[in-house]
């Protein structure tokens, strides 16, 4: 399969510029990469550049760049709840740059994928999402996911009973840390309903829910952030309905980690996009494509 071409492109947002790559092909569905926070364009072992080459080579364009304040990018820092703007001319600037661009999928790790729940709706362009690993975590889920998935595994081992015993281990140390963990996963909220540190997570399910086009998630199996978001949706009434919707698909990646960092599990999840992405053309009663068409109507 030839290699799609590649190119820099350089554009303003606000006073500062942003730096991105574009990766060439000649589909009508194109694909926005937006990283998860701290990284830049080229992701943790270079995961969004073979991504991105992997969508290209299968006729899906695709543009990937650094926020302001990352990467090779002006400005200051900002955390993912402030990066509308950016997303937005990176939008502005894909359309201009792929003249037979006629939708955007966003696809979003980690708090990235936060972002495009939140962002989804503010531009008309975008018909689709893709959210890897969606990040929903605060210092309650954060505790119980801990306590739940690492602790509780930590004392069944018996490596770490055979350090302790031979002093290799701050047992005080890990008591205090379990302790504390403890009183933060069943410390009371504070306000009625929704505490202010959820207020991003709130955003994000009222996004979904106004949100009616085909929507992606991958969910990897050895990854605390994955497992946060399981536990919110289990407990959470709400975010059961939005994640129950018809044009709303997850699937697990059982032996994946947060950023997919074995090339095996890169491709796999890869492969699960593409076969996705190419299911929205298909002319099926019922499938994602229909949802898809009528968004676009």
């Amino acid at each position: 399969m030839k290699a799609a071409r590649e190119r820099p492109v350089v554009f303003a947002c606000g006073s500062d510029a942003l730096v991105g790559v574009l990766h060439e092909a000649a589909g009508r569905r194109g694909i926005l990469i937006l990283v998860g926070g701290p990284q830049y364009r080229v992701g943790s072992h270079r995961q969004f550049v073979l991504m991105a080459r992997a969508f290209a080579a299968s006729g899906f364009p695709v543009l990937r760049f650094d926020y302001r304040g990352m990467g090779d990018s002006d400005g200051e820092p900002r955390t993912f709840e402030d990066i509308a703007d950016d997303i937005r001319r990176a939008i502005e600037v894909f359309a201009r740059e792929c003249a037979g661009l006629e939708e955007i999928v966003l696809w979003g790790l980690c708090d990235a994928a936060s972002s495009a729940s939140m962002f989804c709706n503010a531009e008309p362009r975008i018909g689709a999402l893709i959210l890897a690993n969606p990040w929903v975590r605060n210092d309650r889920a954060e505790a119980r996911s801990y306590l739940k998935h690492y602790y509780s595994g930590r004392l069944l081992q018996k490596s770490f009973w055979a350090k302790a015993l031979r002093g290799q281990v701050d047992v005080a140390g890990a008591c205090r840390e379990v302790v504390q963990k403890v009183l933060a996963g069943i410390a009371p909220t504070r306000g009625d309903k929704e505490p202010p540190l959820q207020s991003f997570i709130v955003r994000m399910r009222s996004g979904l829910e106004r949100f009616n086009g085909p929507v992606l998630i991958l969910m990897s199996g050895r990854d605390l952030t994955a497992q946060a978001f399981r536990e919110l949706a289990t407990a959470d009434a709400d975010w059961q309905r939005v994640l129950a919707r018809p044009h709303v698909r997850q699937i697990e990646l059982p032996s994946a980690d947060h950023t997919f960092s074995a090339r095996r599990e890169l491709d796999r999840a890869s492969e699960h996009c593409l076969s996705w992405l190419r299911e929205l053309d298909l002319p099926r009663s019922g499938t994602v494509a229909s949802v898809a068409r009528s968004r676009a109507g």
